[in-house]
């Protein structure tokens, strides 16, 4: 049980929020007694912390967006230091948003020297900017890293010690359903109209340059092979905008909002184009084929030769081959788009292959622990190690 454990926590963005709120509920479970301090979201006010602000303000995606916000971004980065500071916690957990959480790793280790830094959502260091991996060294004790190839990766740039934990995704009930319910629908060989998900993303800027790609290739689709079910999932946010923008296509798409119907969209689609992000590692773990399509902004096309990494989709990078097809910027064309579909809808040699690759991703994502107990394993024991016999 122990005395009373303070630990310092930041996440910027929800998916970080619900990383820290399953490792500390996974702490709370083996030691009473622990109060929280920094930023987050609802799942980690859930666990007991009272946030310093709105974490909404710290989600900026593009770096025009950044610059755009990096007056308030440095009052927040200098807000949440002092109070961590003040506060003297036992150990600082960092969750993703590197612009924000690694600024606040670095002045408050320069305050506090001797205390423990463990980041949560190992930094993407094997796409560009490696030097950021021995940078690191400095501010950052242990990584925890969500994708199974990053702990090699960080010990040839030299960064700090990593431990694959495993991803929320592998354990996350929705998936998991959606993918029986895929294996199922497989074994009694289901026929009828083919269903092709169309997921433009949850930004406005990828959704209005997306569309009309995707909108040329279910047109194509649709001369080609007759009709067809098309099925958007979008968040709640955009669905208004999703609704005004596919108004005057000829063949319109379902639009499905909320968890419940995107994974019921999961399960029952024969093939998706989507674009580059989470959702392609979604995808490839309930077993959708999938193309994987991105229109980036003008800075980001600038800054390609920068990028070192031979792939942006993250089920290749774990299946160490070219499992889902890219198509980037130029190379977009809704005709292109829509042969894969209907290579990939069908019984096919390409569908069976991605399949290959899909479970060979699955695979290597397993984990004998769920991630927030692994996670929890490894913060107990940097704790221990500081504190021997506290905990």
């Amino acid at each position: 049980m122990g005395a009373e454990m303070k630990i310092a926590i930041v996440a910027g963005e929800v998916s970080g929020d619900l990383l820290g709120a399953d490792l500390v509920a996974a702490l709370k479970r083996r030691h009473a007694g622990i109060e929280l301090v920094g930023v987050g979201g609802d799942a980690l006010e859930a666990q007991g912390l009272k946030s310093l602000f709105d974490f909404s303000e710290l989600s900026i995606m593009g770096i025009t967006q950044v610059l755009g916000k990096l007056p308030k971004l440095v009052a927040r980065i200098r807000q949440t230091t002092a109070a961590i500071i003040a506060a003297k916690p036992d150990i600082l957990i960092i969750i993703d948003s590197p612009d924000f959480t690694h600024r606040v790793a670095k002045r408050v280790r320069e305050a506090l020297p001797e205390l423990p830094v463990v980041n949560y959502v190992c930094p993407s260091v094997w796409a560009w900017k490696e030097y950021r991996a021995q940078q690191m060294l400095g501010y950052v004790d242990h990584v925890l890293a969500v994708l199974p190839f990053e702990p090699a990766v960080m010990e040839q740039l030299g960064g700090p010690q990593t431990t694959y934990v495993g991803h929320r995704l592998t354990a996350d009930a929705e998936l998991i359903a959606a993918r029986r319910g895929r294996a199922e629908r497989l074994k009694t060989g289901a026929e009828g109209r083919k269903t092709i998900m169309l997921l433009p993303g949850s930004r406005s800027s990828e959704i209005t340059k997306l569309l009309p790609y995707f909108r040329d290739a279910v047109n194509e689709l649709v001369a080609r092979s007759g009709a067809m079910r098309f099925l958007m999932p979008t968040v709640s946010r955009r669905e208004s905008m999703v609704r005004n923008l596919v108004e005057d296509w000829e063949t319109k798409p379902e639009i499905l909002t909320g968890n419940e119907q995107k994974w019921r969209a999961f399960a029952e689609a024969d093939a998706a184009m989507a674009a580059s992000g989470t959702v392609i590692l979604e995808l490839a773990l309930t077993g959708v084929p999938t193309v994987s399509v991105y229109k980036t902004d003008w800075i980001i096309t600038m800054m390609t030769r920068r990028i070192k990494t031979w792939t942006g989709a993250i089920p290749n990078l774990i299946a160490d081959y070219a499992v889902v097809p890219e198509y980037i910027n130029e190379v977009v064309r809704g005709a292109s788009l829509a042969r894969w579909m209907e290579r990939l809808s069908s019984d096919t040699l390409q569908r069976r292959a991605m399949l290959e690759g899909f479970d060979l991703v699955w695979q290597r994502m397993q984990t004998e622990k769920p991630p927030g107990e692994k996670a929890a394993d490894i913060v107990l024991d940097i704790l221990d190690k500081k504190k021997p016999g506290r905990l």
